[in-house]
């Protein structure tokens, strides 16, 4: 396993993380059992770096992580978010200094550990300035209980203002081959500032895998459910995407996920992807993309395939949106 660095000053990681959401739901029903196995298999194959989140089912996710990882603690980098709170409306930014220490102290004892070694703002909120919500995370460096600080979705102009306070080790926001608008200021301000970008959703909450269908119904629960891009006409105008770039995978010996995570790849080693995994058929899956090399012939034929304003639809429902890339 190929290893970079979580920015200038933060921890050495794997090339490619491991996103956990989806091993509490998410995308519908899960197995603890075999996620616990996934993690175990991650982490054997030469992943150090896990991703999750204190909202990710009600904290069950931490739970599951601090379960199975704790007696290898010192060869994970763990990952987490907070600042965010769940309300009949759904997920509303939340980020008062007490929250975030309330729910750092509560992480901790969910994934059986001292410290976090990565933790995430996961979305600004609007009624607390960015610099009191990084200026608590700073706290909690202070006092050992967190490693690095990272955000998660934020603007460019944010971004400064946060690195201000602290020093930010990396951004964890969306970005694949299909959802590029990191590229225009946020990763070029990363870049300034030394910070890493970590890439949720390269495989377009999985559409890039192939595996979903026009006919294709979501399960009781899942995500994409209610999400534009996922659906109707939008869904079938994408789906014309992954048959581009099942045509070329094919010409690679290689899966779709392979092209979309390896595409990610070439993006610059300061771009970490972190494709989530609940069964490890598909963590094998995504592994191999490190394996797989593209050519600039490759690439041009996947910038021709994709449309320069990337999928149709957007990628959060009118709730999601307000939250993002504020």
């Amino acid at each position: 396993m190929h290893t970079t660095t979580l920015g200038t000053d933060g921890p050495a990681v794997s090339r490619l993380g491991l996103g956990c959401m989806s091993m509490t739901g998410s995308y519908g029903a899960a197995d603890p059992h075999e996620a616990a196995a996934t993690l175990l298999e991650a982490l054997d194959s030469g992943v150090t770096m896990f991703d999750t989140g204190d909202f990710y089912g009600d904290g069950a996710n931490e739970e599951l992580l601090g379960q199975a990882l704790a007696p290898h603690r010192d060869r994970v980098v763990l990952a987490t978010k907070s600042g965010v709170r769940r309300t009949a409306e759904g997920l509303v930014p939340a980020g008062a200094p007490d929250h975030l220490r309330r729910a750092c102290e509560a992480s901790l004892r969910r994934l059986r550990t001292d410290h976090i070694d990565v933790y995430y703002l996961a979305r600004i909120d609007p009624a607390v300035p960015v610099e009191e919500s990084v200026g608590a995370l700073a706290d909690l460096v202070a006092q050992g209980k967190v490693g690095h600080i990272g955000l998660s979705e934020v603007s460019a102009a944010t971004l400064r203002r946060a690195h201000a306070i602290h020093p930010i080790s990396a951004v964890q926001t969306e970005y694949s081959l299909w959802e590029r608008h990191v590229e225009k200021d946020i990763l070029p301000t990363l870049r300034d500032l030394g910070a890493a970008l970590v890439a949720y959703s390269p495989l377009g909450r999985g559409l890039l895998t192939g595996a979903v269908r026009s006919t294709t119904r979501y399960d009781s629960g899942d995500f994409r459910a209610t999400a534009p891009r996922y659906n109707g006409d939008n869904l079938k105008a994408n789906l014309t995407i992954v048959e581009a770039i099942t045509r070329l995978a094919t010409t690679k010996n290689a899966t779709p996920a392979q092209i979309a995570v390896a595409w990610l790849l070439t993006r610059g080693s300061d771009v970490i992807p972190v494709p989530g995994s609940s069964r490890r058929p598909h963590l094998r899956d995504n592994l191999a993309a490190l394996d797989l090399q593209l050519t600039a012939t490759d690439l041009s034929h996947i910038d021709a395939a994709v449309p320069a304003t990337g999928a149709r639809g957007a990628r959060y429902g009118d709730h999601g949106i307000r939250m993002i890339d504020q």
